[in-house]
């Protein structure tokens, strides 16, 4: 449903605030070892998330990627979403029309419009504090 770069960048967002909260900044080297994701790759999607403002990059001796308290508590997946694939991955049509509506609906519209609305309210309310939470017990992860 998300294209790769999405999905790597939820999981770089997740790591980076999960380092945030213990008071260290992270690399790009750190980060996408600890996704497994490859460098350049993690590097043009952190530049999309730092333009976003939902991390931030510190130059200089001891920088690195990181987010603020704010951040953490405010930046939700749809956030990074949007960021990343645009927000049509949650909102356009399920089989991909430009033109699908109310009034020119697509064969799938009906059945899908609930499911879109309500998959885009769990993106919205899913916010990156929340997610961490799994991580600190070990009963989730970011790579296997």
């Amino acid at each position: 449903m998300f294209s790769k770069a999405c999905e790597y960048a939820v999981r770089c967002t997740i790591y980076i605030a999960s380092q945030s909260q213990q008071g260290l900044r992270t690399d790009i080297k750190e980060i996408a070892k600890n996704i497994a994701s490859p460098e350049a790759f993690t590097a043009k999607i952190l530049q999309k998330l730092v333009r976003e403002g939902l991390v931030t990059s510190v130059k200089g001796h001891g920088g690195g990627f990181e987010m603020t308290g704010q951040q953490i508590n405010q930046v939700t997946v749809f956030h990074i979403v949007k960021a990343i694939d645009d927000d049509g991955t949650v909102t356009g049509c399920f089989m991909g029309l430009k033109q699908c509506s109310e009034t020119h609906p697509c064969p799938m519209h009906e059945r899908y419009k609930q499911v879109r609305s309500d998959f885009k309210q769990l993106l919205q309310d899913t916010k990156i504090q929340e997610l961490l939470s799994g991580l600190k017990s070990g009963e989730s992860f970011l790579m296997i």
